[in-house]
């Protein structure tokens, strides 16, 4: 079993093994305690709250930091059972219902990105004081599907392998308002756009910084302030005044790089994803997101 009081005592352990310090580790216990315990009251329970067979899993700090822990570095059932001292099957179903915990508890915290934009009011409640965002797509590995149809539709012919993809827009300060639902690898960033967050429910006046994988966004969306890189042509080469500006856009861009990158200290997010639960994907960015959302929104 993981000494959770040693571990607490060092900043930089605490950090390494779950991706947050120790105060906001101990932040987040009320909240995670109150999701626990309403996630055991229902109305066909039969025995009292903590009767039964003890788990595990005694305290709820034990519980946080085992879903913190898997998060963060992502071992197999294998290592986690060998830490925990149980059968792998005890890791996977613990894992499973910790993880419903962990959302209803970011949810409660209000640090989960939203999922739908279906009018301005959607936009305007996930960016309520943003004068600019930043919209990028993602991709995680995945193990090679077995059937052809899912091989190709995952195959990511940028990253060369199969993935996954979500759409990301994040403010200025680094944190993600939007995430998209997780959709095939081989996906465009601007289909993903229009098809999940319509430019059209976006404030023309809300300037979007957009990399190369949204050309032809102007033109379908007249109206709009933009900041995008100017592209190539085959046969003629960028002016030195346009490379500057290209320059001078991606350093400005470069912050939903620092959006992703925060998301991505979650091992889970970008190890070759393994578990094969349908949705279980989805949720283990939204997780990701909503945690990197809580340490921002902790940090200030």
């Amino acid at each position: 079993m993981i000494n959770i009081g040693r571990a607490l005592k060092n900043e930089r352990l605490t950090s390494a093994l779950t991706g947050l310090r120790p105060q906001e580790f101990l932040d987040l216990l009320p909240a995670f305690s109150e999701a626990w315990q309403k996630s055991k009251r229902h109305k066909n329970r039969k025995r009292k709250i903590g009767g039964g067979r003890i788990g595990f899993l005694r305290t709820i700090p034990e519980k946080l930091f085992f879903i913190l822990f898997y998060y963060k570095c992502y071992p197999t059932y294998d290592v986690m059972s060998f830490f925990y001292g149980c059968n792998r099957a005890n890791t996977f179903r613990r894992q499973r219902q910790l993880s419903g915990i962990l959302e209803a508890t970011l949810g409660k915290k209000l640090v989960l990105p939203k999922r739908q934009m279906r009018s301005v009011e959607d936009f305007l409640k996930a960016f309520p004081e943003a004068r600019e965002v930043f919209i990028d797509g993602t991709e995680r590995p995945i193990q090679r599907p077995k059937d052809k149809e899912k091989q190709k539709a995952n195959y990511s012919g940028k990253k060369k392998r199969h993935t996954r993809k979500n759409l990301v827009i994040a403010e200025k300060n680094k944190g993600v308002g939007f995430l998209s639902k997780t959709v095939e690898g081989k996906e465009r960033d601007f289909t993903l756009l229009k098809e999940q967050a319509p430019p059209e429910f976006i404030p023309k006046k809300i300037k979007k910084h957009l990399d190369l994988g949204f050309q032809g966004f102007d033109n379908q969306f007249p109206g709009h302030i933009i900041s995008m890189p100017q592209r190539k042509t085959k046969n003629k080469k960028l002016s030195n005044k346009a490379i500057n500006k290209n320059k001078k856009k991606s350093g400005i861009r470069v912050l939903v790089e620092h959006a992703i990158g925060g998301v991505k200290r979650l091992r889970i997010v970008t190890d070759v994803f393994r578990n094969r639960v349908e949705g279980f994907d989805d949720q283990a960015i939204l997780i990701s997101c909503g945690l990197w959302n809580y340490h921002l929104a902790s940090s200030r």
